[in-house]
Formats: C-alpha cells, structure tokens, sequence
C-alpha cells in the first residue's frame, strides 16, 4: 500500500524540521496521489536544486533533478511550468543550511 501524497509530504517536512531545516509546501497539489517537486536551497551558497519523482522499469521511485541550474528563479520556472501541465503537482521548499534534501528514496547523480 502506498502511502497518499498529502502524508508523504508530511513525513518529508517532518524529517527536514527534525533535521534543523525550514520546510514549507510552496503549492498543494493532490492530496491522494499528485506528484511532487523538492526545492532545496543552500542559503549559505545562495544556490538551490531541484528533485523530481520518477520511476525506474522495474518500479522503484527515485529522484532525478530535471533541471540543469543552481540559480533558484530557473527552478521555480520549471515549477510554475510543470504546474500548468499537472494542476495535482506539490512543490516543496527547504531552506538547509548545507542544501540538503531530507529524501530517503535513491537520488540520481547530480546533472553535469
């Protein structure tokens, strides 16, 4: 059984407080079953990536960063885009002082 979107986000917050982050949901999406986005912004380097969900063939969720910047507003470009093509789309932030994302599924290699 899968865990709904609204409690998975929770728990991720959770985690990230518990962590000594600053997280909030930057936009509500579905609360069954939307996808998610992970902004995480390193306030010390003034830079930000940004976690996508995926799934691999064999049906393991991991994250992968669709975007090639570090520059926070080409982030939230994407975001505003992918939300218009998915109105159920959750944005997440974290504000970490090391950048970290609090993501405990398998994360892709950052793109180079």
């Amino acid at each position: 059984m899968l865990l709904s979107t609204d409690i998975w986000v929770g728990a991720l917050i959770r985690r990230a407080e518990l962590g000594g982050a600053f997280a909030m949901v930057a936009r509500k999406g579905d609360p069954r079953a939307g996808a998610v986005l992970v902004k995480a912004v390193d306030r010390r380097a003034n830079t930000a990536r940004l976690y996508s969900e995926a799934t691999r063939g064999d049906g393991e969720r991991f994250w992968m960063q669709p975007v090639r910047s570090a520059f926070e507003p080409d982030l939230d470009a994407y975001a505003e885009r992918a939300a218009r093509i998915d109105p159920d789309i959750w944005v997440i932030e974290i504000e970490d002082r090391e950048g970290r994302h609090f993501l405990t599924e398998p994360v892709e290699a950052e793109p180079s």
